[in-house]
């Protein structure tokens, strides 16, 4: 049966899986659902319509599944899912979906959030996330896999940050990011691509060089349109996988628009 410390209060109706353990002064709600060998180490949250995935840990004084930081909703049921192998760390905050967001927030597996993370209703984040201290997104943001947060970044609502990015330190993020891209400052701007990201993850030298020239025709290449330049990639590059990522990516709808270099260079 699982293991819940004495001082632990767990509400009437909440399930918890056979292996999962409820540390020191924990609070788990009625509607809370804990997978196989969640660990909440202590004085950790865990409210509404939650579930954790299997062999998540999370650290003391989060809070997980409160109320979204919305002044438009209203109660209505929604939910906060989070997937497996994740790493929440002290003082994280995630908040569930709302009605004017698909009622769900989503969280992938083998995430890691540092100290102070906050994660707004309607996220949906991939897998392989990392999140560094006091990293924060808005409502209805889009992660695709293993981007990478520095500290202190910022992302605003509805913008969509690509599979591999790179977001430094202290950014603040107002437009979408593409896969693979790597975005830096005040009022972020990209600056290239997450080469060494690549490289870890394994990706090919071949693939890699072709991303590397199609980024330099799509955004330092001055001659024609975007369109026009995604169209001419979409030409040289026809089975690149990460090259086509990035086109199609490029060529979605967004709400946002795309996070581009400054001009020139500057």
């Amino acid at each position: 049966m699982p293991q819940i410390h004495p001082s632990a209060v767990v509400e009437l109706g909440a399930r918890l899986a056979e292996t999962a353990k409820v540390g020191p002064f924990c609070v788990v709600g009625a509607e809370v659902e804990l997978g196989e060998g969640v660990e909440l180490l202590s004085h950790v949250v865990v409210a509404g319509r939650t579930s954790v995935g299997a062999e998540t840990r999370i650290f003391p004084f989060a809070s997980i599944g409160h109320a979204p930081q919305d002044m438009k909703y209203k109660g209505e049921p929604s939910r906060l899912v989070i997937g497996r192998g994740n790493v929440i760390r002290e003082h994280v905050t995630m908040n569930p979906g709302t009605a004017g967001g698909g009622m769900l927030t989503q969280v992938g597996d083998n995430c890691l959030f540092m100290v102070g993370v906050h994660v707004a209703h309607d996220c949906v984040i991939g897998n392989g996330v990392i999140m560094a201290n006091n990293a924060t997104l808005a409502g209805h943001v889009r992660i695709g896999d293993y981007a990478v947060f520095g500290g202190l970044s910022a992302v605003h609502q509805f913008v969509r940050i690509g599979q591999y990015a790179m977001v430094g330190g202290v950014s603040g993020v107002e437009r979408d990011v593409i896969p693979f891209g790597s975005v830096l400052g005040d009022r972020a701007r990209l600056t290239g691509l997450n080469l060494v990201g690549m490289q870890r993850r394994g990706f090919s030298r071949d693939d890699i060089q072709a991303l590397r020239a199609a980024y330099q025709m799509l955004f330092e290449d001055a001659n024609g349109t975007l369109a026009e330049r995604r169209a001419a990639v979409a030409a040289r590059f026809p089975d690149v996988a990460p090259v086509r990522e990035v086109l199609d990516f490029v060529g979605a709808e967004s709400a946002r628009g795309l996070c581009q270099p400054k001009a020139n260079g500057g």
